[in-house]
């Protein structure tokens, strides 16, 4: 007997919400020591005496860890059960957590982080992957943001207390509790890569070109960001405002992005996505060139807090442009890689040009060009205009 119709395609109410959770919550966790950078480095230094150079290295290493779990998912997100992958990577980002709290030296410690950082870097492919599969990629990649901007305000709160009682292995510890808690919420990845809900019912091929073009404006996006937010500090110095003053404005400015994600999903599918993107990208340019020329305390907390605002809520919108353009999770999974390589990249080309020029001026006037390039590359790879819709569900 064939079941009917509504059977086979409507989910179980629950499904969705489900999916959203595992999404959400896994992607706000596993690159929780990230998000908690300056605060883990702190303890790094006080606890383990480490010198920056380590520090930088060890934070490079785990990073790099999360970019290149991208290299055998392109193997596995087409034979492996997602749900039973989600498990296996949960598992290691809780035994890489459990065993970091026990690393008696820094070897030891960097070799734990960098397998811990595989399980979180493949549970964030599934997260991406999945989320490009529902019907609302922008609104859930808006809370995507969200919870990983939230969970690291929390952390930023909660971890210098922690540290002072339990010390470094403290932190981990609640990383292994938060990943063993999370764990059931494996089952409600799909099963396999599958085509996003916005290719269903358009069996067309996506030129390999827009595709390109989508990945370079995601690169280029990653590069401008990064290098203008890892300086932005020093520039508020060099302007000669005080380090407390600037030190709170960027503190402020963690809010302003937790805003910018809640924007993004809020709004979800409701307007036309080249709009969106225009103003993102747009406002993201604007917010880097107010940064010119030493900017006064005004000028420079405007600029901050619109560059963080308009960092997150435009990001949901290149990725879900992103996943229009993807059929089988391939896509979503090189953009962890491209995500972590422009992270990594941004920062190093910024120092150059900041040694060779003596001032930010090259910088800031490259990552503006960069952040209108990326732009024009990401409207490019778009196939088709998002129709404008109010939905009710995710």
């Amino acid at each position: 007997m064939t079941p009917e119709p509504s059977a086979m395609t409507t989910p179980s109410p629950s499904t969705p919400l489900a999916l959203l959770a595992a999404i959400v919550v896994f992607a706000a966790i596993t690159p929780a020591v990230l998000m908690t950078a300056p605060a883990v480095a702190a303890q790094l230094a006080a606890q383990w005496q480490l010198a920056p150079a380590q520090i930088g290295d060890l934070f490079s290493a785990e990073l790099g860890a999360m970019s290149l779990a991208t290299l055998p998912a392109f193997w596995w997100l087409k034979r492996v059960d997602w749900r039973r992958a989600a498990l296996l990577a949960g598992l290691l980002f809780i035994a890489g957590n459990l065993a970091s709290a026990y690393a008696a030296d820094y070897a030891t410690l960097v070799a734990l982080r960098f397998a811990t950082a595989l399980g979180g870097g493949s549970l964030m492919i599934l997260c991406l992957s999945s989320a490009a599969t529902t019907t609302n990629p922008s609104r859930v990649y808006g809370i995507w943001v969200m919870g990983q901007l939230v969970l690291g305000a929390i952390g930023l709160s909660l971890l210098p207390p922690l540290f002072e009682r339990q010390g470094l292995a403290g932190g981990y510890f609640v990383l292994a509790v938060l990943g063993l808690l999370a764990l059931p919420l494996a089952r409600a990845f799909p099963a396999g890569s599958q085509a996003s809900a916005q290719q269903v019912g358009e069996a067309r091929a996506v030129p390999r070109g827009k595709i390109a073009l989508g990945i370079l404006g995601l690169l280029g996006f990653y590069i401008a960001l990064s290098g203008v937010w890892t300086f932005i500090g020093a520039i508020g110095v060099k302007a000669g405002l005080n380090a407390q003053v600037s030190g709170d404005i960027l503190a402020v400015a963690t809010l302003m992005g937790i805003a910018g994600s809640g924007c993004a999903t809020l709004i979800g599918a409701r307007l036309p996505r080249d709009l969106l993107l225009c103003s993102g990208f747009g406002l993201l340019t604007v917010a880097t060139l107010l940064l010119l020329d030493q900017p006064q305390l005004a000028r420079f907390a405007v600029a901050a807090l619109l560059f963080k605002f308009t960092w997150t809520y435009v990001l949901p919108f290149i990725l879900a442009s992103l996943a229009e353009l993807d059929s089988d999770g391939r896509l979503m999974n090189t953009s962890n890689l491209v995500i972590g390589g422009g992270l990594a990249l941004g920062p190093a080309l910024a120092g150059r040009l900041i040694e060779q020029q003596g001032n930010y001026q090259a910088l800031l006037l490259g990552a503006a060009s960069l952040t209108a390039l990326s732009l024009l590359a990401i409207l490019g790879s778009r196939t088709r205009p998002t129709p404008v819709t109010t939905p009710q569900s995710l």
